[in-house]
């Protein structure tokens, strides 16, 4: 639950500027509620505290755009093709800015690793990021965005083409392959998702 320190009604205007409807508090203690996607964002006198299922839908209008960013991905599969899970973590000289992660049905490891990447790069984007260092511990992965290997199965070549529509979005961009143990965050968020499909 992201608690973001800030000044209230300057954030209720970015919310009214992006077309969120903000609505009183419940409480007297609540100065105003404001709902995107799945994220409730509550106001207090200094904080807003973001809730629900993916609060980056809210989180990154509170955020000023721009900056780099750090982005891990990671996803998997019991079973190959089987159930499948991805998680991903976005991260900044501040620290952990956002994590997620998902089951998303039926899939092989590298569909799931190509479905982790988008995840965290339409995160990012929502971030308005200008710049993104990608990493991740597939290598077939990588040297696919990169052009380094062909990427010869149809699906795959899709979500290849999404990931470079997406990375061309940003300023400046690198993809980097990372052994495992330097993606154990994204790597855990991926396998709390499979417990769960």
């Amino acid at each position: 639950m992201p608690v973001i320190e800030c000044d209230v009604e300057q954030a209720r205007e970015r919310l009214e500027e992006a077309d969120v409807s903000v609505e009183s508090g419940n409480t007297d203690h609540e100065r105003w509620r404001a709902s995107r996607g799945d994220a409730t964002g509550i106001a207090y006198d200094d904080k807003v505290v973001i809730q629900g299922s993916n609060p980056q839908d809210l989180e990154s209008l509170f955020r000023e755009g721009g900056g780099r960013a750090h982005v891990y991905f990671d996803g998997g599969a019991r079973g190959n093709p089987g159930p499948a899970g991805i998680g991903w973590v976005i991260v900044t000289s501040d620290g952990i800015v956002a994590e997620g992660n998902n089951t998303i049905g039926r899939a092989t490891n590298n569909q799931a690793e190509y479905e982790a990447l988008i995840a965290a790069l339409k995160a990012a984007r929502d971030y308005d990021y200008d710049e993104v260092h990608v990493r991740g511990d597939s290598e077939l992965i990588v040297k696919q965005v990169r052009g380094e290997y062909d990427t010869n199965n149809p699906e795959l070549r899709e979500r290849r083409v999404t990931a470079l529509e997406l990375l061309s979005g940003f300023d400046e961009w690198t993809l980097e392959h990372i052994p495992r143990e330097a993606n154990n965050r994204a790597d855990e968020l991926a396998n709390e998702a499979l417990d769960q499909a």
